[in-house]
């Protein structure tokens, strides 16, 4: 009988660590998700800031029409993404058309002088300062998620709910270049 009451009270705490561990990858999985929401908040804060960024530019230097179209090309490209990845590679592409709309304002000092262009400038400095933000808690949530499920006892319990790794969010090397080179000016 008492070795009955072993066995049974040795399921029932297995049982109750199972449950633990699998709430823990719940609420990691769950973080990561809202993390990634913050980003897209960020993001479209962003996409919308740029349509009034381009119009405000093309009424200084509309003949600059390429520089402008591959901004919102860039602008479509990122809003259209989907996942980490895919996201991080929009998000580089249109930081780079960004770099050389920024560029143009420095050939042309009525434009560089425009209190609306300023302010622009200003708010889109402010969220891309936010995006920063909301993209390292969004990898440290993956990075949490990943090592909980990579990790003896959560490896064991893992496969219970599917869970797999998750995706950084991160601007790859050749966007990354890209958003670093200077930008070439013509006229």
């Amino acid at each position: 009988m008492s070795g009955l009451l072993i066995i049974i009270g040795l399921i029932v705490v297995l049982a109750i660590f199972v449950i633990t561990i699998y709430n823990r990858i719940v609420a990691l999985s769950q973080r990561t998700g809202q993390a990634f929401a913050d980003v897209d908040v960020q993001l479209k804060q962003r996409h919308d800031l740029i349509p009034n960024l381009v119009e405000t530019v093309k009424g200084y230097a509309s003949h600059e029409k390429e520089t402008l179209d591959a901004v919102i090309t860039a602008r479509n490209a990122a809003q259209s993404a989907h996942g980490p990845a895919a996201q991080g590679q929009a998000e580089g592409m249109l930081g780079a058309a960004l770099g050389k709309l920024f560029a143009l304002a420095e050939a042309y000092p009525d434009l560089k002088a425009n209190t609306n262009f300023l302010e622009l400038q200003r708010e889109l400095s402010d969220v891309e300062n936010k995006i920063a933000a909301a993209r390292r808690f969004f990898n440290n949530a993956v990075q949490e998620f990943n090592t909980a499920i990579q990790q003896i006892p959560g490896n064991l319990v893992a496969p219970l709910g599917n869970f797999t790794a998750k995706e950084f969010f991160e601007v790859p090397e050749a966007s990354r270049a890209a958003i670093e080179a200077a930008p070439d000016v013509k006229f």
